[in-house]
């Protein structure tokens, strides 16, 4: 089967390292994928050679998980930092960067929305409470260690691609970070806020065909059609990729 018939075949970058458990991500993605019409792809980190990953991808997904090491954008290390990977921060980072030099359809998902921030020479808030107070708006803590989702709203620019993407511009969301977008690099522009304090929720690329990133977690809401959509888009932006093989 050619390239261009196939059905169009999505990365999504996985969960480092666990002891002797197996590189794995959340099956909410992989299903996401698949409803959307794409076929997901696992990659974990370690490969030495990540340009070479993208030469069999049509798209894109760098997916949530841990907080990248605070040494990567020149931050500063905060009691709240959790789950850092440097294999795993290493791998992405590259990743991301011979993904936008190539153009290729890319989404960001909370720490992936972050990834991209970074790699382009953003920075990231250590701590959210420390700059917008202790609501419990982006992510539950009912006691030391223990992290759930919470929802809120989310409001779109209205002449965002991400807009045309999601068709709507006010949405609820559900969202489980602690840190969030700083500095916004260079070519991005902030396309989307949470309605209550103003945190950066989306960002895309001014110049990039098809770049998004996205600090909810729209795998988890995929039975909201506005959710859905995100990753539809992906999938038909990934299909015009491969038709351009």
């Amino acid at each position: 089967m050619s390239r261009k018939s196939r059905k169009a075949l999505i990365g999504i970058t996985t969960y480092g390292r666990q002891a002797t458990l197996p590189f794995s991500v959340s099956s909410e993605y992989i299903d996401a994928v698949r409803a959307a019409g794409g076929i997901p792809i696992l990659l974990p980190p370690g490969e030495m050679e990540p340009a070479t990953l993208l030469d069999c991808l049509d798209g894109l997904i760098i997916s949530g998980g841990g907080d990248i090491n605070p040494v990567c954008y020149n931050g500063f290390a905060h009691p709240s930092i959790y789950a850092v990977d440097s294999e795993r921060d290493a791998f992405e980072l590259q990743l991301a960067k011979f993904a936008l030099d190539r153009h290729l359809p890319i989404l960001g998902i909370c720490r992936g929305l972050q990834i991209l921030m970074v790699t382009c020479g953003g920075t990231l808030i250590p701590h959210i409470p420390d700059v917008y107070g202790t609501s419990p708006l982006h992510r539950l803590e009912p006691e030391p260690g223990r992290r759930l989702p919470t929802e809120h709203l989310v409001k779109i620019d209205v002449e965002s691609c991400l807009a045309n993407c999601l068709q709507n511009s006010h949405l609820s969301v559900v969202s489980w970070h602690h840190q969030a977008v700083d500095k916004v690099p260079s070519g991005w522009r902030v396309v989307g806020h949470a309605l209550d304090d103003g945190v950066i929720e989306a960002v895309e690329h001014e110049d990039h065909p098809w770049a998004i990133g996205v600090q909810w977690h729209p795998e988890l809401s995929t039975l909201d059609p506005s959710n859905q959509r995100l990753f539809q888009a992906l999938v038909q932006a990934a299909r015009m990729e491969g038709n351009r093989e």
